[in-house]
């Protein structure tokens, strides 16, 4: 190589080594690069190791679930009567026994209701908002309020449980007929074909069951746990349905008009007609015979009207009727029905007249004191002492009634029983 060549390849070295860029000492932008496609790779493992964490747990609660959905449906409990491992509404304060900040008596003998008002024998108030014109009303247990029914309209009936302070609550809307065991605990209605029935906790209906039932059949009340059904308004005859063993049946009863309550053995008070005289006779029945009569008495001045009730010691009937040539209301010492003898017929009752005839439900307030109603919207009270003592029922005027608003005695009693 010549020195002219050897100077040309020097000068081109040199040429190229200017030409290219050197690298820098710190390259910012190329950390940062850097830094976050670590963080993204991170981030990346850990969501796939969540989702496979996820995958597993949902693995084993479908294996759950499925081993759950294979055992044996259960078949619902049914709250009926007075359970006694049910919730219980819980005791009221001390100074529950105050209705708008006055006392109200305990031993009221007749708290009405009317113009969507609770009026208790002491003077007391307490206004039902929102509640509609009422059919029927009685104390809801632990004296924690009142259960109202509605009177009849076309949307059918209602039921409201209203606390003490008045305020009201939507229990059924809708039902063709209502009826409310006497202790508060129990609720059938009458549903399109069906009747139903259900236990009251902490005014709240429980677990309902419903059965078929035969045109014109409704509830009218209860026989312990039973549902006691009329099957034909036009027609005697009633049954006992019983939800936790078996549908309603129509069963043999085809003699019972109405049933006025029940004593404390457990038969019934009603009113059948006599095969023979067709008179209307009060008869104490057999429940666990199909309603059968085991006694009874044949009078022809007892309405036919179902009006009435049994006191709750079981001695009194207060009943619809004739005395003296005009309609009354009757107070029948059922003694007179030999209660303690298990079978027979006695003669004719003696039936005392104790005021004006009755419109609607009775309260037995005590063992013999009663309170109703009467056509022309007066309460009406009366003692049986005094009424055997020859003095009826006196009718009091009761405030706040007019044509739109006619009173409804409230049944039970404060406490529950």
């Amino acid at each position: 190589m010549t020195q002219d060549e050897l100077e040309r390849a020097v000068r081109e070295s040199l040429a190229q080594q200017v030409a290219a860029p050197r690298p820098a000492a710190a390259d910012p932008a190329g950390a940062a690069i850097r830094r976050a496609r670590r963080t993204q790779r991170k981030r990346t493992m850990t969501g796939l190791a969540m989702a496979a964490v996820a995958t597993v747990v949902v693995s084993a609660g479908v294996v759950q679930l499925g081993d759950v959905t294979r055992r044996p449906a259960q078949p619902p409990t049914v709250v009926l009567g007075d359970p006694s491992n049910q919730a219980r509404p819980e005791p009221l304060p001390s100074d529950a026994g105050t209705v708008d900040g006055r006392p109200a008596d305990p031993a009221a003998k007749a708290d009405v209701l009317v113009g969507g008002a609770i009026l208790s024998a002491g003077g007391a108030r307490v206004a039902l908002a929102g509640v509609g014109p009422a059919e029927r009303a009685q104390w809801l247990p632990e004296n924690a309020g009142w259960l109202v029914i509605g009177a009849p309209s076309p949307a059918g009936r209602t039921l409201w449980a209203v606390s003490r302070d008045g305020t009201p609550r939507v229990l059924l809307d809708g039902a063709e007929v209502i009826t409310v065991a006497g202790n508060g605990r129990q609720v059938a209605w009458r549903d399109g074909d069906e009747i139903a029935t259900a236990g009251l906790v902490r005014s709240e209906l429980i677990a309902p069951v419903r059965t078929p039932a035969p045109a014109g059949a409704a509830p009218v009340g209860f026989v312990g746990d039973s549902v006691l059904v009329r099957l034909d308004p036009a027609h005697p005859g009633h049954a006992l349905w019983s939800p936790a063993t078996a549908p309603l049946k129509a069963g043999s009863d085809r003699s019972t008009l109405n049933v006025y309550g029940a004593l404390p053995d457990g038969r019934l008070v009603g009113q059948v007609l006599d095969k023979v005289s067709g008179l209307p006779c009060l008869a104490l029945l057999d429940p666990s015979r199909s309603l059968a009569p085991l006694r009874t008495a044949c009078d022809p001045t007892f309405s036919r009207d179902g009006l009435g009730a049994v006191s709750p010691d079981g001695r009194w009937l207060l009943v619809n009727g004739r005395a003296n040539g005009k309609a009354n209301a009757l107070l029948v010492d059922l003694a007179q029905m030999g209660v303690a003898r298990p079978s027979g017929s006695d003669g004719p009752l003696t039936a005392l007249p104790a005021g004006p005839p009755l419109t609607g439900a009775v309260a037995w307030n005590r063992v013999d004191e009663a309170a109703y109603i009467d056509d022309s919207g007066r309460l009406v009270r009366l003692t049986a002492e005094r009424v055997q003592a020859g003095s009826a029922g006196v009718p009091a005027a009761v405030p706040g009634v007019d044509a739109a608003n006619r009173p409804v005695v409230v049944t039970g009693s404060v406490g529950g029983t």
